[in-house]
């Protein structure tokens, strides 16, 4: 099952954990005091460029008939499309910019061009998901209920559809975004607990993906068409929009699961919750999140949520900050001897792919166990003695601990076909 004692699966005292929370506090401190006119100016310079890129994009489809023009324009407004959401609307709407108090730049005023209203997405990402990351049967975003992707999850026939259901949200992220917060599954059970709400959030899902649709698909094509007076025109500036969305689309939802779904990013029990102090929900964020590696322009074009994991520990601190917070949280990560989990991209990516494959497939075809697999662990992985308590070592000469990150490694190392070979070659000599 999921992690249910997550002091005992880093190795850490509870000394250990305030100890570490004190350290995260002191980087808010120091991120927060340094905030100033370079971040509001990143802000201010994104916004520009995303606006520029976007007029560009439609302007490029009116002549869309003509293909180069048709390709510039959809990759132009596919890339303006993911600086909006990621790099804007996500971070905006966390609150990174409100120290600004510019109404233009708040979480309180932006909505994104996206279908799902900010209103609903700043709960189910901002307050549920934020709050009980990766908690099983509290955060939405472990599957979005459509997808098995912990051995945790009981499994159903339904989850068959593991690869195409997901294949589906990828290519129409911004819907699933816009019925999350609708739980349209506990409304088919019958189990909605105000029936009145939903049919508000309903209308109001439908509001701003009848906007969009007449944005996208309806008012610009048409004038790309009028001033072509040709169908024509119009349909193809149509289809180039579709692609733009659908770019983004595939772009977020790749990097969104390469940040919570590749091995190492752990699940947790509701258990983990009861009386969570801000040091040990410091420490389940750092555990349950995931970042892949990434130079200045992929960093940009995934909203900085490369650092997946600095953006859980501070959600609300600039994502131009990231990048530096990244650099001492590594180094809390050497000194508590804690895994800092990070690949490339295409690596991190297929991971997530591999999880989804997987446990399409009921547990009886699937090899390890819920407590020590790639993408399901808990504390009893480590353990040969239930009773045991896991703590690190701390080597008396040099005082270098052995905790979490050594446990990882050990393991591997002794599940690895060279160590397997050397202690069969060691069994035959002793036999002999």
């Amino acid at each position: 099952m999921a992690i249910s004692d997550i002091p005992e699966y880093a190795h850490l005292t509870d000394a250990d954990v305030e100890a570490l929370g004190a350290e995260f506090d002191a980087i808010r401190r120091d991120i927060e005091a340094d905030r100033g006119e370079r971040d509001a100016k990143y802000i201010r310079n994104t916004i520009r460029f995303q606006r520029t890129l976007e007029l560009s994009g439609r302007a490029l489809l009116f002549g869309a008939r003509n293909r180069k023009l048709w390709a510039l324009g959809a990759g132009a407004l596919g890339v303006s499309k993911i600086v909006e959401n990621m790099e804007l609307g996500h971070n905006v709407m966390h609150g990174q910019w409100d120290w600004m108090n510019d109404p233009e730049v708040h979480s309180t005023s932006w909505e994104w061009d996206n279908t799902g209203p900010s209103a609903h997405w700043k709960h189910t990402h901002n307050y549920i998901h934020h709050k009980y990351t990766n908690v099983l049967g509290m955060d939405d975003d472990v599957g979005y209920g459509l997808i098995r992707v912990t051995r945790d999850q009981r499994w159903k026939p339904f989850n068959l559809g593991n690869i195409p259901f997901n294949t589906l949200l990828m290519l129409f992220f911004q819907y699933g975004v816009a019925v999350q917060h609708l739980e349209l599954g506990r409304v088919a059970a019958g189990k909605h607990p105000n029936p009145e709400a939903f049919k508000k959030d309903l209308k109001d899902v439908g509001i701003k993906v009848g906007r969009q649709i007449s944005k996208d698909y309806v008012v610009y094509p048409a004038l790309a068409g009028g001033a072509n007076r040709s169908w024509n025109a119009w349909g193809r500036a149509m289809t180039a929009t579709f692609a733009g969305n659908t770019i983004r689309n595939i772009w977020t939802n790749a990097v969104i699961f390469c940040g919570h779904f590749p091995d190492g990013a752990e699940k947790f029990t509701k258990r983990d919750m009861e009386n969570e102090t801000q040091a040990q929900w410091y420490l389940r964020q750092m555990l349950g999140s995931a970042n892949f590696n990434a130079g200045k322009t992929m960093a940009f074009m995934s909203g900085n949520l490369c650092y997946q994991i600095e953006h859980h520990l501070f959600p609300d601190l600039p994502s131009n900050r990231l990048a530096e917070i990244s650099v001492r949280v590594q180094a809390l990560c050497e000194k508590y001897d804690l895994p800092y989990t990070t690949g490339p991209f295409l690596v991190q990516y297929g991971k997530s792919w591999r999880t989804i494959a997987k446990l399409s497939l009921p547990n009886k075809y699937l090899k390890a166990t819920a407590d020590d697999a790639p993408e399901t662990a808990s504390e009893r992985r480590f353990k040969s003695d239930p009773e045991q308590r896991l703590v690190a070592a701390i080597d008396p000469a040099t005082g270098r601990r052995s905790g979490l990150r050594s446990a990882i490694k050990n393991l591997r190392r002794k599940r690895s076909p060279v160590t397997r070979l050397r202690r069969a070659q060691a069994d035959g000599v002793r036999a002999a």
